[in-house]
């Protein structure tokens, strides 16, 4: 039985999940059967291919390289979070986004893609990555689901509003090769979320600009004229990405732990994803703890993991 966790951040979060790579080597009896570290997600900032959660700051050279080999030598791939749908053939080329790309070059790391162009771009130049099919491509339609799973991906995440549907799960051949976002924050049905992908898509484009254009003033996208012309502006703070994990908890799309290893685990499913980039580093204790360790221990394994999070600068405290 395996439980294949796709976790969030490897910049934001970088040290925290470390720390609970480093927990589940060490205190595998705080963790439920089957328990892995997939992979860790996400994209350094300002890469412009970046999509699905806008990402402020800038990495430099010296830790893109820190990340990649921290996480690599513990045999935990990156995935980068390449999903930019509003790409252009003039972004292929961006020198950032190809220096990360150079960097990780390994065989061990692997993309998630939603835009064609920039597929068919890593296909040719990067032939030795893994590429999964985002859950930011919208595919609700059974049929055209099967389709994308009998592609040549490595991963295909299937559309959360499909996560109960049992009736379309079970006809999936191979499920294993299937992702699950287990606790999304979306309100199910949501017929803004391509458009809200989009607008995420323009604003990391807009924000490298800001950055090549050396301006000192405070970045603000909402005035950028390039934004007005592709999205809404109500949607770059959607009050949905604030939940925590015991407000989603009755979401329709939700899936608990137990449903993980009473459902879906024994129809053959074993990849789930943990969305939680940009949420709070309370909150995303919270879902991990939630998910992966055992109930009877939640309180001890926590206690634990803060401890480490304290001792490594993560969380400050003052006496």
């Amino acid at each position: 039985m395996r439980a294949r966790f796709h976790l969030p951040d490897f910049t934001r979060h970088f040290t925290f999940n470390l720390i609970f790579a480093e927990m589940l080597k060490n205190c595998p009896q705080y963790f439920r059967e089957g328990v892995e570290i997939a992979s860790v997600y996400g994209a350094f900032p300002p890469a412009i291919w970046n999509g699905g959660r806008f990402q402020y700051g800038q990495c430099d050279k010296s830790f893109i390289k820190q990340v990649i080999t921290e996480f690599n030598r513990r045999g935990i791939p990156l995935r980068f979070t390449f999903t930019n749908p509003m790409l252009e053939k003039k972004h292929l080329s961006d020198k950032f986004c190809n220096m990360i790309m150079h960097y990780a070059d390994n065989g061990l790391n692997e993309v998630i893609v939603a835009s064609p162009l920039l597929e068919e771009y890593i296909r040719k130049n990067y032939p030795s990555y893994k590429l999964t099919s985002s859950t930011c491509k919208r595919i609700t339609d059974p049929d055209k689901l099967y389709d994308e799973i009998d592609k040549d991906y490595h991963i295909v995440v299937i559309d959360y509003d499909l996560n109960n549907k049992f009736d379309i799960l079970e006809k999936i051949q191979d499920k294993k090769k299937c992702e699950l976002l287990v606790n999304a924050c979306c309100n199910p049905g949501c017929k803004r979320r391509s458009d809200h992908y989009k607008s995420i898509g323009v604003e990391q484009l807009v924000y490298a600009d800001y950055l090549k254009s050396g301006s000192s003033e405070d970045f603000d996208f909402t005035v950028d004229p390039k934004f007005d012309k592709y999205v809404d502006k109500s949607l770059t703070e959607c009050p949905c990405m604030k939940r925590t994990l015991f407000e989603i908890k009755d979401l329709s799309t939700h899936i608990s732990p137990d449903d993980i290893w009473e459902k879906y685990i024994p129809m053959g499913f074993e990849q789930f994803k943990i969305e939680g980039r940009t949420i709070e580093l309370f909150n995303l204790v919270e879902h991990y703890m939630y998910y992966m360790i055992k109930p009877e221990l939640r309180d001890e394994a926590r206690l634990m993991l803060y401890v480490q999070l304290v001792r490594q600068g993560v969380i400050k405290t003052e006496f």
